[in-house]
């Protein structure tokens, strides 16, 4: 992989090859890593590829994956970088798919940024084949952003916590297999401890304030990896973000 990343680092996505970034991508990454194994010989619709480097790795596990997303720069980058995978540009409120065609509907950290949540599930529920699967990371409301009626980032439209994600889900007429919780494992939770309390924070109070990396956080961020994160179904309501799989009905 290519020591700087090709694809322009705006805050909407996260992109691997930036020591900065390292952190983001590697939560992002630990989430991919623990749902491949669900995408073993299938055929894969990753809907909001991004830069696409979480296609790429279903792409080691599954028969064919598609990688969708509407912004023509990240979809132009995806295919030029990761050969493995095939590309399209195309709107998620209308999956340019067709009905019972795919076994596995990826959507990591996408569905927040959606205005119609409702509406993108049910296209999910139309593309999959009977009993197929749905995989869905996106950040906890509770802990992401705790006490406020809209979303500190400017890119998302709704956040949702597990029982309104569970809700959407079901009311698509998806059983939820598992919610699951990612929070940070034991060398994170030192990392936090040594940055006031937070490395999360940390990292904010420097991309607000405009300033200078302090070596100390550049290098602790820059040596995070994916295997620093947790991925488990205890206390979900307290974690970073929500990882679910969700099945399609097997009757229509």
């Amino acid at each position: 992989m290519p020591s700087e990343p090709t694809l322009t680092l705006t805050g909407e996505r996260t992109v691997p090859g930036i020591p900065e970034e390292n952190y983001w991508f590697r939560r992002h990454e630990a989430a991919y890593l623990r749902l491949a194994g669900l995408c073993g010989d299938a055929v894969v619709l990753e809907a909001g590829c991004g830069e696409g480097y979480g296609a790429a790795l279903f792409a080691r596990h599954a028969r064919l994956v598609v990688g969708l997303d509407y912004d023509e720069s990240a979809a132009a980058h995806a295919a030029a970088r990761y050969p493995d995978i095939k590309v399209a540009r195309g709107n998620l409120a209308c999956l340019p798919v067709a009905d019972a065609a795919v076994d596995v509907v990826a959507n990591l950290q996408v569905i927040e940024h959606l205005w119609d949540q409702a509406g993108f599930l049910a296209e999910c529920a139309r593309v999959l084949r009977p009993g197929g699967r749905l995989l869905v990371t996106t950040p906890n409301r509770i802990t992401f952003s705790p006490g406020r009626d809209t979303p500190l980032n400017p890119f998302h439209t709704r956040e949702l916590s597990a029982a309104e994600l569970a809700g959407l889900l079901t009311d698509a007429g998806f059983t939820v297999r598992a919610m699951l919780g990612l929070r940070h494992g034991p060398g994170l939770r030192a990392l936090d401890a040594e940055h006031g309390g937070s490395l999360i924070d940390a990292q904010v109070a420097v991309a607000l304030g405009g300033g200078e990396w302090p070596e100390g956080l550049r290098a602790a961020v820059a040596g995070v990896r994916a295997d620093d994160f947790e991925i488990d179904d205890d206390r979900v309501d307290e974690s970073l973000d929500l990882v679910a799989v969700a099945e399609a009905p097997v009757l229509r």
